[in-house]
């Protein structure tokens, strides 16, 4: 939770902004940016009646639910909410609602027809709110100390984060490990000393980085945290067909495990690769064997070169012309030479507008550069005319006083 001053507190993991009035009341707001899973309503201001009365509420980090409205209250994004739990009610933010709900429940599989959803009870109220800010007020010391009563009866487990119910009666406890952990005296101790309803519950090392959220290396939100809700295994498979370097450190995400955008263009590299032949050996050729040096997935290109040992006389072949080769080997063919093939250039970098080059701005520098040099000469040569023009005045100052003392001695 941020503050900006002390009477207004920005809460990301909820997406709200906590703010106390001078008469003292509480005021909670809905701020779309800081939610996680979010997702934009391209359908806003589209009404349909069968998807009027559901809508997605949202608690803290990623998870939200799909309610049903049966309270006769009018509910519209943004609104704060007290809605059904299996013990007592819980508190969120109404963040979607129209068709795009519709969306949502076929992405998750769930029929409005036949699926038993929650209700909302009503909006909620300024005492709902004092007591939601109360037990979120306690989450941070519960996590700690669960921390330590967890490590003190030696369980091989990791309290990632708590979350509390809107009522302040139940808590949900999000723990990592790796095997099968016996936590029924944990729970025991938790009831002791929390005094409150207890609920455990197992995540992966992904779905944590999602609830923690954070910034990838490409400057962007973690996908986790963004839009992945359903999480698909990743080998090292991935980056072999993408032929990238395994180097863990560059491969692993936050959370330790492979990067999820691994998967995001494996398809496109192994339907790529289909179309590339298998080079067991080198190529023959008229003029000598060429060897397969390189492979240009995307472009399907094919780089070659007659010495096997150097990489500075490459020679692109389209996949499908090497294809051919290999065929015309096979039948004891062989091409004339690939001296003879164009040299393939590779495309300039231009931006969208198609109009820039990267490299527009060091161009910019070495003209300035030339600039200043020619200024500088010219700079040069006008000061030494100046001081030229002085010299020639002075000689014929000198000239004329000669002529002038010849005539007075004539």
């Amino acid at each position: 939770m941020n503050t900006d001053n002390e009477t207004k507190k920005f809460d990301c993991s909820r997406g709200c902004s906590v703010e106390r009035t001078g008469d003292g009341v509480l005021n909670c707001s809905y701020r779309q940016g800081c939610c996680k899973l979010e997702v934009y309503d391209w359908l806003q201001g589209v009404n349909q009646e069968q998807c009027k009365d559901f809508f997605e509420v949202r608690f803290k980090n990623t998870r939200k639910g799909i309610y049903v409205n049966k309270s006769g209250q009018t509910v519209k994004t943004g609104d704060i909410v007290i809605v059904e739990a299996a013990n007592g009610h819980d508190l969120g933010i109404v963040t979607l609602e129209g068709p795009v709900v519709m969306r949502q429940m076929s992405c998750r599989k769930l029929d409005p027809s036949s699926s038993d959803f929650k209700r909302i009870y009503r909006k909620a109220k300024p005492f709902d709110l004092e007591k939601w800010q109360e037990a979120i007020a306690r989450e941070h010391e519960t996590m700690i100390r669960a921390r330590q009563i967890a490590e003190e009866l030696g369980l091989e487990m990791k309290i990632g984060d708590v979350e509390f119910q809107g009522d302040g009666t139940k808590a949900i406890f999000y723990y990592i490990a790796d095997g099968r952990v016996d936590f029924r005296q944990l729970i025991k101790v938790f009831a002791e000393e929390f005094r409150i309803r207890i609920e455990m519950k197992q995540i992966g090392a992904r779905q944590e980085a999602g609830l923690i959220g954070g910034l990838g290396v490409c400057g962007r939100e973690l996908c986790c945290s963004n839009y992945i809700s359903s999480f698909q295994s990743i080998s090292t498979v991935a980056a072999r067909c993408q032929d990238l370097s395994l180097n863990p450190q560059k491969l692993a995400g936050q959370c330790g495990k492979l990067k999820c955008c691994l998967n995001y263009e494996t398809a496109s590299y192994l339907d790529a690769q289909s179309r590339i032949p298998k080079v067991n050996g080198p190529l023959e050729f008229e003029d000598g064997l060429a060897y397969l040096m390189k492979t240009d997935i995307l472009r399907e290109m094919m780089y070659f070169s007659y010495d096997q040992g150097s990489l500075a006389n490459l020679y692109a072949v389209p996949a499908f012309e090497v294809r051919e080769i290999i065929k015309m080997n096979r039948n004891g063919v062989k091409p004339e030479s690939l001296k003879s093939e164009p040299d393939v250039r590779m495309p300039e970098f231009v931006s969208a507008v198609g109009d820039d080059s990267i490299t527009r701005f060091d161009e910019a520098k070495k003209k300035k550069k030339n600039k200043s040099k020619s200024r500088q000469k010219s700079q040069m040569k006008g000061a030494g005319q100046k001081n030229s023009k002085p010299n020639a005045e002075r000689k014929e100052f000198k000239g004329g006083k000669k002529e002038r003392d010849g005539k007075e001695h004539r």
